[in-house]
């Protein structure tokens, strides 16, 4: 039982050619991302993938740009200013 862990997956936006999104998003997927949302009209989508895995993702022919989602955390309204 000496697995390695495998790498935790990570949220991705992706610009991809919108006249060809159908044929980009399925070897998006080929590749191992999980599409959580697609605007076709737009060429834009969001997924998850492990983050080892972002390099091949940006290889492919019709993606325009993919860029990591950030979470932000607000504190509370109640609380001091920092």
């Amino acid at each position: 039982m000496n697995e390695s862990p495998q790498p935790a997956p990570v949220g991705v936006i992706l610009a991809v050619d919108p006249d060809r999104f159908a044929e980009v998003v399925e070897a998006l997927r080929r590749e191992g991302l999980t599409v959580t949302g697609e605007q076709p009209i737009l060429g834009t989508l969001s997924g998850t993938v492990p983050e080892d895995r972002i390099p091949a993702l940006e290889a492919i022919d019709g993606v325009e740009s993919l860029d990591r989602e950030l979470t932000i955390r607000l504190p509370p309204p109640d609380s001091p200013i920092q």
